[in-house]
């Protein structure tokens, strides 16, 4: 019997001292929820609490680390800190979600300075700020230096548009790129567009871009000069069709200027787009009127000076009237006819007139003569005072006619010496013809060949009215060439008269 207890505690004594690695403790005690997965109750190497592991330290590429919501408080504080002591306001970045660490704000605030951005410019658009450098500014700003902004202007290029720095490369950028250069934007001229109109890389294609591209074709605008009237005055794009260019157009046709010439004029000069119409355009138009031009000439002046529905009219016009009032003696209805023959007037430096009416003053010319001169010819005031020397002592050295027919015909003095007048003459003189200034030198090569073979001197008209930077428009229809017949009015026009 003792021996038979003694075997029984051997045993119990055995069982206890069992070691703990032993295969029945790897057996899992049972899950309480069979769904969840143990490794992920086991290990949270981003909790919020404290812990060894060196991953909670480990920054992202663009915000630092992942934070919890009391961490985000004190880095909100420190950051906005950082930020008042630049100089920077940041009530602006309320509702913006800021990096985790002040280190990261500070490499954004250093890498917008040094291209340029300073502080004001930071207050003025503080949203700048919530851009990663690595995610947002370096792509975009790589790409644009890459179409052509210059890198010493990317900062002056950030300043006008700085929402630029938000926008996707791929989705925003590049679509508004293409667009440009299908529209025959040249590729060097990339740069210096967007420079120009920084707005356009936020514009959508489907919206203002096309329909303002489309309406300007439709009027007769060329397809191929849409590209340059872009290079020139990029704004073309930012209009929109109902409210700015139409109405301007309408109105314009209304004087009766052809929409053929309307659209050279906006070829050549793309910036009349741009001009207000209630603001600038109409106001400038009655005060044309208010002047003592004629409404029936109105589409005249404006195809020849475009420029003039733009200006500050009104001030340019009384000084100017003035001025031809208190020099010749002109009077308000003489200054309004100087205006509808030569619009440029309006603009001309009055030191550059005086040298002309002085030339003619010191010729002996009366002041009354050289004012019926100025009104019936307004571009002698624009001629160079060399050129006017040398057509005057030809006149008076080799023609010899008296200086009442210079008066009479002041347009003699606005041809070419060595290309017109005296080899017309050399012919005159060999063919014995003797005729008054306007009938040789008033008419084309062809007329001329004409008269001076024919067996009769044709009857003088009335003379032409003159048009400066245009072609002669003839008073009587018996002077017309045969290949003007076939033209349609609107072409005759433009061809007769083309602005400067």
């Amino acid at each position: 019997m003792a021996a038979a207890l003694r075997k029984t505690q051997q045993l119990r004594s055995t069982l206890c001292k069992t070691p703990k690695n032993s295969i029945f403790t790897n057996f899992p005690k049972p899950l309480q929820n069979p769904k969840s997965t143990p490794c992920l109750q086991q290990q949270k190497p981003y909790s919020t609490k404290s812990s060894k592991f060196p991953e909670y330290e480990m920054p992202s590429v663009t915000w630092g680390v992942i934070q919890g919501r009391k961490e985000k408080l004190v880095s909100r504080v420190i950051i906005c800190d950082y930020l008042k002591s630049m100089g920077i306001i940041p009530d602006e970045l309320e509702e913006l979600e800021l990096p985790s660490t002040v280190d990261v704000m500070r490499e954004r605030v250093e890498f917008l300075q040094k291209i340029g951005i300073t502080t004001d410019d930071m207050n003025e658009y503080p949203l700048m700020l919530g851009c990663s450098v690595r995610k947002n500014i370096i792509p975009v700003l790589g790409y644009l230096e890459k179409i052509g902004i210059p890198r010493p202007r990317m900062g002056e290029f950030v300043k006008n548009y700085p929402q630029c720095l938000h926008a996707s490369v791929v989705v925003e950028l590049v679509p508004v790129v293409r667009f440009l250069r299908g529209l025959d934007v040249e590729k060097q001229d990339l740069g210096y567009v967007l420079m120009k109109y920084p707005e356009l890389l936020g514009f959508k294609l489907e919206g203002t871009m096309s329909t303002s591209v489309a309406y300007l074709v439709s009027i007769g605008v060329n397809p191929r000069d849409i590209g340059p009237m872009i290079t020139q005055y990029p704004y073309i794009l930012g209009m929109r069709v109902g409210t700015m260019i139409k109405p301007l157009v309408d109105y314009l046709v209304s004087f009766g200027l052809p929409k053929k010439i309307l659209c050279r004029m906006f070829e050549k000069r793309a910036y009349i787009l741009g001009y207000n119409l209630e603001e600038t355009v109409k106001p400038n138009i009655d005060c044309l009127l208010s002047f003592g031009v004629k409404k029936e000439l109105l589409a005249s002046i404006i195809a020849q000076y475009p420029q003039i529905i733009g200006l500050p009219l009104k001030a340019k016009l009384s000084s100017q009237q003035y001025f031809f009032n208190l020099k010749l003696k002109i009077d308000p209805d003489g200054f309004a006819r100087v205006v509808e023959k030569m619009p440029q007037i309006v603009s001309l430096n009055q030191n550059l007139i005086m040298k002309s009416i002085d030339f003619l003053l010191g010729r002996g010319i009366l002041v009354e003569d050289v004012a019926k001169m100025v009104i019936k010819c307004p571009q002698l005031v624009a001629l160079q005072v060399g050129l006017m020397k040398n057509s005057y002592y030809f006149f008076k050295s080799e023609i010899g006619r008296p200086l009442k027919e210079l008066v009479e015909f002041p347009e003699y003095l606005t041809y070419s010496l060595e290309s017109r007048i005296k080899p017309r003459y050399l012919k005159l003189q060999s063919k014995g013809i003797r005729c008054s200034l306007a009938w040789f030198l008033n008419c084309s090569d062809q007329r001329f060949e004409e008269r001076i073979k024919g067996a009769y001197i044709e009857a003088e008209s009335n003379g032409p009215s003159f048009f400066m930077g245009g072609k002669l428009e003839l008073p009587g229809g018996d002077i017309v060439s045969e290949d003007e017949e076939d033209e349609s009015d609107d072409e005759i026009l433009y061809r007769r008269t083309v602005s400067l």
